[in-house]
């Protein structure tokens, strides 16, 4: 499938080029907004990633152009700019998502993933015709089975045309789809990868006219089926596709360090145009025009420093866009403050001699907040949460509204809020004790699915019973050792992590669709399926914690498949959820004499379906422990 990149930083475009063409994709690359207009305008695309802030036309100014003239090409915004209204504005201007720098590229290739889903004739990620199956997800393809060996450039041929099958594919509509604008293939090239690739069919046992020839119009697939699978993975996070080879890793960390050799010193020469902008500030001398200049500098240092995972120099540059682009006009008397940064920076950037692995970005590290600890508490609890992978944050006591507001300045900083927060139990007769409550009541209220970790004395029955009336969720005692505080966290993070994976089998593709999104507040990963001809290979692959099923369906209805999961010995605890239009209690009946746990009757609320969902699981892990 083929992506417009319109991006400026020369380093960013590098990495995530590197990123995408190595999951298949086609790229054209550009660095301004008018020739990002110019190729959108001129060449078909299944995608279009812009960044923000970009020379001649901004990313969101060309967003509205593109929607303006009609154009329903998916729109990736990119920037390092977190504010909530850069975002609004994005999606107002009519972007489908919007990803902040610096971002896992993990994430960025599971969002990219969505959106082509999404913008797709066939928005499911397991295709077939006939015998043949392709799952771009992995790249696999087998033909009755067997593996399928395929080129690049084979492989993203006969993925197109199975991505739409019943269409006819044109020469030119091939060349335009599978080749980037700086390549010139001629149609002999097209024509050549389809002879390979039938012949390849052929020797698996495919028909010579699978992939068929109309004279004077192009290709299409002919197979005695021709249909493709509704397997849609709505979650994100289904869908992270991390390196799981240690050649893999090693191989983009040289890269990574080859990168940083030239980067470090572009990097070090835009941190001394921004050190001669303060200067020039500091003798009322910096224009309008050189303030700007260098709050494009800092923002392009953002994302460049953040593929490299140098989240402190990403911060200093933060802060730094913020204060140069926070004001109309700066005053002299802060340009010390802002030198203090630059300088800072610049120590970090020089100090930065080769990129280690674990400084290469996987995500946000999880965030656990110390309130009102005492130092040297906090100073043993911090090491032994680096070692595990896990940011400590601390805020000494404050009152409720500051408390809030700062809790708030570290999501921003950090990229997400906390995701547990530790508090101790000032003593009984300590004027801090009735702040504890207070604070402790209104996070709970608030933030009612918040991981909140209080350490107290043991002893103090009375303590133990506040700390459960007010919401917290776990109690330990003063004298636990920092490592087993730390283990408390991570297995809190493990637990609420966990998503419970849901199955559902029905025909309805308007139906498919509308579920996840009706079981999306809940946190579960859905995976849908329209054919219950493949349920038993989607069955072992998934492996659900529920399966949802209706009754009517072609070929094979909800009742036979429950009969089939439920003489498997390892699938007869598998809670079985049966969603039908049928509201007559023979239907009922039958569906609980073939094993259903319960049934259900279109339509429902989301929280109901939720709800019943949660209950099942409970009732069978209650049971299991």
């Amino acid at each position: 499938m083929k992506i417009l990149l319109v991006e400026d930083d020369d380093v960013f475009v590098k990495v995530l080029v590197r990123a995408l063409k190595a999951q298949n994709y086609i790229l054209d690359v550009v660095k301004d907004g008018e020739m990002g207009w110019t190729y959108g305008s001129t060449y078909e695309y299944d995608l279009i990633v812009l960044d923000v802030v970009l020379p001649k036309l901004d990313g969101i100014s060309l967003c509205k152009r593109f929607r303006a003239e009609g154009f329903v090409t998916p729109i990736l915004l990119l920037t390092s700019q977190d504010s909530n209204t850069t975002k609004v504005q994005g999606l107002d201007a009519g972007a489908d998502d919007y990803v902040v720098k610096p971002f896992d590229h993990a994430e960025l290739i599971a969002r990219v993933r969505a959106l082509l889903r999404r913008g797709s004739a066939n928005p499911f990620p397991l295709l077939t015709c006939g015998d043949l199956m392709l799952n771009p997800s992995t790249y696999d393809v087998s033909y009755q089975g067997r593996p399928l060996t395929l080129t690049r450039k084979e492989y993203e041929l006969l993925e197109l045309m199975m991505r739409d099958s019943q269409h006819v594919f044109s020469t030119e509509e091939l060349l335009d789809h599978l080749w980037s604008s700086e390549e010139f293939p001629s149609e002999a090239t097209v024509r050549s990868h389809i002879r390979r690739v039938r012949q390849k069919l052929v020797a698996m046992g495919a028909s010579p006219d699978f992939i068929a020839t109309l004279h004077g119009r192009g290709y299409y697939l002919k197979a005695s089926e021709t249909e493709t699978l509704p397997i849609a993975q709505e979650t994100l996070t289904e869908s992270h596709l991390e390196q799981d080879s240690a050649d893999a890793q090693q191989q983009y960390l040289d890269f990574l360090n080859t990168t940083w050799v030239t980067t470090k010193s572009s990097s070090l020469d835009q941190v001394a145009l921004i050190l001669q902008a303060v200067e020039d500030l500091q003798a009322d001398r910096l224009s309008h025009c050189d303030q700007v200049q260098a709050q494009h500098i800092a923002h392009k240092l953002v994302g460049t420093l953040s593929i490299f995972g140098l989240n402190k120099a990403v911060h200093l540059s933060r802060q730094l866009e913020y204060w140069l682009g926070g004001q109309a006009s700066l005053q002299p008397n802060q340009a010390p403050l802002i030198q203090s940064l630059v300088l800072a920076l610049q120590q970090d950037i020089q100090a930065t001699m080769q990129i280690e692995a674990s400084q290469i970005p996987h995500g946000h590290s999880a965030i656990l907040l110390s309130i009102g600890a005492e130092l040297e508490f906090n100073q043993a609890l911090g090491e032994v949460a680096a070692s595990r992978g896990i940011q400590l944050e601390v805020l000494p006591l404050l009152e409720k509204e500051e408390m809030f507001s700062a809790i708030e300045a570290i999501a921003s900083t950090t990229g997400h809020a906390p995701n547990v927060i530790l508090f101790q139990v000032p003593p009984n007769e300590s004027p801090e004790k009735q702040w504890f409550s207070q604070v402790l009541q209104a996070f709970t209220q608030r933030h009612p699915d918040q991981l909140i970790i209080v350490i107290g004395d043991r002893t103090e029955f009375c303590n133990r019973l506040e700390v459960v009336r007010l919401g917290g969720r776990c109690f330990l005692d003063r004298t636990t050792p920092p490592d087993q505080i730390i283990a408390t966290v991570v297995n809190s993070l493990k637990s609420s992590h966990d998503a419970t994976k849901i199955m559902i089998v029905d025909d309805d593709d308007h139906w498919l669709r509308t579920l996840p999104t009706l079981l999306k507040p809940w946190g579960f990963r859905v995976t849908t399926l329209a054919d219950p001809q493949q349920f038993w290979a989607v069955l072992q692959a998934i492996t659900p914690d529920v399966l949802i099923l209706d009754i009517n369906m072609p070929q094979i209805n909800g009742f036979e498949l429950c009969q089939i999961l439920r003489s498997d010995p390892k699938w007869q605890r598998l809670p079985v959820l049966f969603l039908s239009v049928l509201t007559d209690a023979a239907s009922q009946h039958q569906a609980f004499t073939v094993g259903a746990d319960d049934y259900l009757c279109k339509p429902l609320m989301g929280s109901e379906l939720a709800n019943r969902i949660l209950n099942r699981l409970q009732r069978i892990r209650t049971w299991v422990s």
